[in-house]
């Protein structure tokens, strides 16, 4: 929904909401998606919300409260009942969803509202799926879906999806499963359409199919969804037994809030803030990287102040400190750049010293074409020819160190756990920042002789 229309729905909206008026209200948003109603709610206070929803039924009001940021949620089931939330929400949403909604309550809360779902098959799949971590395929799973016994009839197979897809939101796969529940493969619609109502499922359904482990973390789910180009994959567990299903929507949430997460520490923000969290919280989650880069900076100028005597004979020296300092740190951040997109997308091929060696063969280039460049400008402008070769050559040993660290660190971090996002941030430029102006005076100290 454009702006100029969540305007024009607000102005409409002034009266109803002061009047506290259900039909007028129902009456402007009842062409809205539920989405672009959860958009509204950035826009009014949390009184109006809560009206909001009471006059919306509640299947819609459940969605969007799906629909809106963690901590926008959190405040709004802060103001209703245990009995409110299972009966007006939980019962209104999928396994998966539900038990995202109930994580973000604090355990007495939570276990008053899953003793208030009055569904016990309901409740008992929301149990079952809070005992699996968040970022793993059990996390993310939902427990609806669609299954069929390989010795079923058509016709009995038909009538039995009936049933299953009553509560359902959307079919997107038929599962063919064997006495046990392990999944042997899938049936196709087309399969159903074409085929005799007597025909046993076992005689049509596809035996290929693609699934995740239950403890395979959320990482390799995406990645497994990408390379098979699925709009669902199966879950199996350790027996093989079949016990729920994944979607895209699940996974593309995921992803989003790890690339949020991602964006956040390369730009050297330790903790999962957003602009509307208090300023304590914010201080808190820049303040540590900021420091970094502070202590950093400090070691940078106890470098120069050792070096001193040798910019007071070459002064030339001082005009390519910010030059070198900043190709170190770029060069570094496109370096790790790289070897952090490369492993997020779990595409990395080779192993870490074959990775480096490509590394430090383009460093090799980059630097000798900016060494080049640099050499002529410098020798041009100011005719010193040895100082144009130490601020060359510095610029290239810096260009070829920033390459190696800024692919080592990613590397070293994956292998111990860490996520290697942090290297992309002001960890790498600072490090690069003060290797880079000591390499520079090194250079200058052995050519100059200084």
């Amino acid at each position: 929904m454009s702006d100029w229309s969540i305007d024009k729905v607000l102005r409409e909206l002034e009266v109803p909401l002061e009047e506290r008026n259900p039909k007028m209200t129902l009456e402007i948003l009842e062409h809205l998606h539920n989405a672009d109603i959860a958009e509204l709610f950035d826009e009014i206070y949390l009184e109006d919300q809560l009206f909001i929803l009471s006059v919306l039924d509640n299947e819609d009001s459940a969605a969007v409260l799906l629909e809106l940021e963690e901590e926008d949620r959190r405040k709004l089931l802060q103001n209703l009942s245990s009995k409110q939330i299972a009966e007006e929400v939980i019962d209104e949403l999928e396994s998966d969803d539900a038990a995202d909604v109930l994580s973000e309550l604090e355990e007495d809360k939570k276990q008053e509202v899953i003793s208030e779902i009055l569904d016990e098959e309901h409740a008992k799949d929301i149990v079952d799926l809070l005992r699996y971590d968040e970022d793993t395929a059990g996390g993310l799973m939902g427990k609806e879906l669609v299954k069929v016994n390989a010795n079923w009839s058509v016709i009995r197979a038909v009538k039995e999806m009936r049933k299953q897809a009553e509560d359902m939101e959307e079919v997107y796969s038929i599962y063919v499963v064997d006495d046990h529940d392990k999944l042997l493969g899938t049936l196709s619609l087309k399969s159903l359409l074409t085929t005799s109502s007597r025909t046993q499922i076992a005689d049509v359904f596809n035996p290929k199919f693609h699934y995740v482990a239950i403890n395979d973390t959320a990482e390799d789910v995406a990645n497994d969804i990408q390379k098979y180009d699925r709009f669902e994959m199966p879950v199996l567990d350790e027996r093989g037994t079949l016990v729920g299903h994944i979607t895209m929507d699940d996974v593309l949430d995921f992803i989003r809030d790890e690339a949020e997460k991602d964006y956040q520490l390369a730009s050297g923000i330790s903790e999962d803030v957003d602009m509307h969290d208090s300023i304590w919280d914010l201080t808190k989650a820049r303040l540590p990287w900021l420091l970094i880069g502070v202590v950093g900076s400090l070691i940078s100028s106890r470098i120069l102040d050792g070096n001193l005597t040798a910019m007071n004979k070459i002064p030339m020296l001082i005009l390519f400190i910010p030059l070198i300092a900043a190709t170190a740190g770029n060069m570094g951040v496109q370096s790790s750049a790289i070897v952090v997109q490369a492993l997020a997308m779990g595409n990395m091929r080779g192993s870490m010293w074959s990775n480096l060696l490509r590394e430090i063969s383009m460093g090799i280039i980059s630097g000798v074409a900016l060494s080049v460049i640099l050499f002529g400008f410098s020798y041009i402008l100011y005719g010193d020819l040895w100082a144009g070769l130490t601020i060359s050559i510095s610029l290239f040993s810096v260009v070829l160190v920033a390459a190696i660290i800024g692919t080592l660190i990613p590397l070293i971090l994956e292998k111990r756990g860490i996520n290697p996002a942090i290297a992309t941030g002001p960890f790498i430029t600072t490090s690069n920042d003060v290797l880079g102006i000591s390499i520079y005076f090194l250079v200058a100290r052995m050519i100059l002789d200084i």
